[in-house]
């Protein structure tokens, strides 16, 4: 089967250009979903041969490779692509495949009606090439590639609704800001495959393993390469683009914040796992940053009302836990966590798609008492925020204490490392009370309590047209009646809710399923397996989500006066404005980027255009005075030669009994 993994990344790029072809006209976007839908079950199909051929290959040492072509060779540089199956790869092919599927069901639902239909599919088609293209690629090269098309994808469905600012400015935000990482990840995959001689990941692996790169800048070009993840995977301090993603649909707030982009950096720090974990403080560095990412973006998810971006920080946060994971040396619970984080946070924000299609808005303090109307959602979210918090016996659970049992049980690790590792243990505790308050928060905001009585106009009356396509919606008169939003709120349609269902229940089971047998597939001995000491990090990480769940419902299911305290404090102030690091960014740019291109602005048109003016002018003015001498007599072009010839005469007469001016020796 793996002779045939390529067909993974051929679905999809035939159904985008079959969407293209035929489905972009309005009378026809209709049917885009479908091509897409069924491209999609293809992929599907193919990682689950490909996971299985994986499985039965692992008595094989080393990686698999399926498929491999020469693309160019440069003197000794020989580049290839190809296709790659190995465990984690056959994973994030499933990861991507079934998730994707379920989104674009949902869709069918949620875009229904929408202008740009057909042109959002297409794009959905090609943002799922581009990350199925990035998991099975061979080469750092190839890898890259696809890398960029996914920013280039991103940049596109963020700003599917490029008519509304807020949309366009976030779009240009993430692309913007990527390119940061993305030029050092560029830089690191040069300098590497400078100092290796390919760009072939197993024979990189190779080298690593053999000790042939240990003096080649090994932690610099492991940092250079992080650095692509640290601005994908949206770590501090490249993480601000995030949020703002939030201005795209639902659904595509969904796909790339469970299981395409986001996913892309910690598939990168997890697939360069060998090198990383070679390279001299690298993962020290990468454990920090993730350390400070999930603590930074918990504690700002805590402040926000807007139901999209509580879970988009929290997507942050998330991830922190991930690369925090990854670079203690837990591999097993870095990418545990990231394959159930897909399920349980695709869930969520599917969930919060299906509040916003039936109340019209985003805001948490106009939610509440929605159990009653949308029961389908409520649960489900409810079963995403239990396994979210690491709740057992839902996936988070086991995943979360993966990456804990990561944090205090690093085999082989030396006292300087087991100094950086206790804290960065303790800092994830409290990563998980955070979290499981915040995600509670936005449970009992959205549905519990009483419902709030926000009112809007009644709906308008469609204004007379030739044909449906003329229909247009007319604005409604001031005398128009003012009903309750929450009194036509109802639940979504089964072409929603049940991708929401499948998703809960990857969510509730996946985690007791997989944790076991993962382990086993990946390789890797389960971190958490200590006898009484792994049972005692179960239970306090237990207590601690309890804690958080039990002081949401204390402060916002009951509606204690300790929630409004708490609101009215600077420090949710400084959380709410996401600790002013955007306005730090905003007053870089203004008074030092601004200031500094008036600067080199004024240079350029005062002296480099000067200079080039200058030159220009002193050239004609030249050309002017010699265009005298262009007589057209020939008795007069003869004697400037004979008076060049005896000039050139006395000069070299000249140096030979004289000597040339800096001590040069005149010619013999």
């Amino acid at each position: 089967m793996v002779e045939y993994v390529w067909l993974i990344i051929a679905f999809p790029a035939a159904a985008f250009l079959i969407i293209c072809a035929a489905f972009l006209p309005e009378r026809r976007a209709r049917f885009a979903p479908f091509v897409l839908i069924t491209a999609l079950s293809g992929c599907t199909v193919v990682a689950l041969l490909a996971l299985k051929a994986a499985a039965q290959a692992q008595h094989m040492p080393g990686l698999n490779e399926a498929v491999e072509a020469v693309w160019l060779e440069i003197g000794d540089l020989k580049i290839s692509v190809g296709t790659l199956v190995d465990p984690l790869s056959a994973t994030m092919m499933v990861v991507v495949s079934v998730v994707s599927l379920l989104i674009q069901i949902y869709s069918m639902g949620y875009m229904k009606g929408d202008p740009g239909y057909g042109r959002y599919f297409a794009y959905m088609s090609l943002f799922t090439t581009s990350m199925l293209g990035l998991v099975v690629s061979s080469s750092l090269l190839e890898l890259y590639v696809f890398w960029e098309l996914v920013g280039l994808c991103s940049y596109l469905l963020i700003g599917f609704w490029y008519r509304k600012p807020e949309a366009a400015s976030a779009a240009k935000k993430a692309f913007v800001v990527t390119r940061f990482g993305d030029v050092g990840f560029l830089i690191g995959i040069i300098w590497l495959s400078r100092a290796t001689g390919t760009f072939d990941f197993v024979a990189i692996e190779q080298l690593v393993k053999s000790g042939a790169l240990a003096s080649v800048g090994l932690t610099w070009i492991a940092l250079l390469i992080f650095s692509g993840a640290v601005g994908k995977s949206a770590q501090f301090p490249l993480h601000v683009w995030l949020p703002d993603a939030m201005e795209g649909p639902t659904p595509v707030s969904a796909l790339i914040h469970a299981a395409t982009m986001v996913a892309a950096g910690v598939y990168l720090v997890a697939r360069m796992y060998t090198l990383i974990q070679a390279a001299p403080y690298a993962h020290d560095v990468i454990a920090v940053i993730g350390g400070i990412t999930a603590l930074l973006a918990a504690s700002i998810a805590l402040a926000q009302d807007d139901i999209k971006r509580v879970l988009a920080y929290s997507t942050i946060s998330q991830l922190g836990y991930m690369m925090l994971a990854l670079g203690i040396g837990g591999y097993f619970g870095g990418v545990f966590h990231l394959v159930t984080h897909a399920f349980f946070k695709a869930l969520l924000f599917l969930c919060a798609g299906s509040v916003i299609h039936a109340l019209g808005t985003n805001n948490l303090s106009e939610m509440g008492g929605l159990y009653g109307r949308m029961k389908v959602t409520a649960i489900t979210c409810l079963i995403g925020a239990l396994a979210l918090s690491g709740v057992a016996p839902f996936s988070g659970f086991f995943s979360k204490d993966a990456v804990l049992a990561a944090a205090l049980f690093t085999p082989g690790a030396d006292l300087p490392r087991q100094i950086i590792h206790y804290p960065l243990f303790v800092l994830a505790l409290f990563v998980v009370f955070l979290t499981a308050f915040y995600m509670f928060r936005l449970w009992f905001l959205a549905f519990a309590g009483r419902p709030t009585e926000v009112t809007e106009p009644a709906q308008p009356v469609p204004t007379a047209g030739r044909g449906p396509r003329k229909r247009q919606q007319a604005k409604p008169p001031l005398t128009a009646v003012i009903e309750p939003v929450q009194h036509r709120v109802h639940e979504s349609p089964k072409r929603m809710t049940i991708p929401m269902v499948v998703l809960a229940i990857l969510a509730a089971i996946s985690g007791l399923g997989l944790m076991t047998w993962f382990g086993h597939f990946l390789g890797q001995k389960y971190e958490g397996s200590h006898g009484m000491a792994g049972y005692l990090v179960m239970v306090v990480s237990s207590l601690v989500a309890f804690g958080g769940i039990w002081t949401a419902w204390r402060w916002y299911g009951k509606q204690a006066p300790a929630a409004e305290r708490f609101e009215a404090m600077r420090l949710h102030s400084f959380l709410r404005n996401k600790w002013y690091i955007d306005q730090g960014y905003a007053w870089f740019v203004r008074q030092v980027v601004l200031v500094g291109a008036t600067v080199f602005a004024w240079i350029d048109r005062h002296i480099v255009n000067g200079f080039v003016d200058g030159a220009a002018w002193l050239t004609g003015w030249l050309g002017a005075r010699v265009r005298r001498w262009q007589t057209g007599q020939l008795q007069w072009y003869a004697m400037v030669i004979f008076l060049g010839v005896v000039l050139g005469v006395i000069a070299m007469t000249w140096l030979r009994v004289h000597e040339w001016p800096w001590g040069w020796s005149a010619p013999r």
